[in-house]
């Protein structure tokens, strides 16, 4: 979506508590009394990208990429055509870059303006990736930000950082882990992580 900035004859933000949960729950509040918002409409949006898709459709097509050569080629050439044949596309989603890690280039992914994130693909995103540390650090110091989340990569993996906008997203597909082979596309699924798929964290090893 654009990054458009309205200003209102109403100021709105001196109206809602300092809590971001408290703050989300009471402009609801009121954009429902104004009847700007269907409460019920609003709760099947969220249920639907939390709860039915979360990064579980991100999952299913990156299982598909580690196991089928053709279609990891086709998901790099055009995410967006390939995924939109799965039944993966909607709002947030119009257009998506898949980039592909390996032992030489290791990618993440931010948005530095707001939050612009794969939605179809990996649901809701989270708290920490709309915070404005992730935001500024992600670009000025990438290899300390992954050591936060736990990924310390080797000297010679280089970081490159993708910076999601209103016209492009973009899925990370991460490497994928020793010891996987011979395992069935679900199997694969439950390896990948949301966190693998933005670039932040890698796909789990099998148990």
């Amino acid at each position: 979506m654009p990054h458009d900035h309205h200003d209102h004859d109403a100021h709105p933000h001196s109206l809602l508590p300092s809590d971001p949960a408290l703050r989300v729950k009471a402009l609801e509040t009121i954009l429902t009394r104004k009847g700007l918002v269907d409460p019920a409409a609003l709760d099947a949006i969220i249920d639907t990208y939390e709860n039915r898709i979360g990064p579980k459709n991100g999952a299913d097509v990156v299982a598909r990429a580690w196991s089928d050569k053709s279609f990891r080629q086709e998901l790099l050439a055009d995410a967006t055509a390939t995924v939109r044949e799965l039944g993966y596309y909607g709002r947030q989603g119009e257009h998506i870059v898949a980039v592909e890690n390996t032992p030489e280039t290791h990618n993440m992914v931010v948005c530095t303006l707001c939050s612009c994130y794969p939605w179809p693909l990996l649901g809701i995103p989270p708290a920490w990736y709309k915070s404005d540390g992730y935001r500024a650090r992600a670009v000025r110091e990438p290899r300390r930000v992954l050591s936060e989340f736990g990924v310390v990569l080797p000297e010679e993996t280089g970081v490159r950082v993708w910076d999601s906008t209103a016209e492009v997203r973009y899925l990370v597909i991460p490497m994928r882990p020793q010891g996987s082979e011979g395992m069935d596309r679900a199997a694969l699924a439950r390896l990948v992580t949301r966190n693998s798929m933005i670039g932040t964290g890698l796909a789990k090893a099998p148990s």
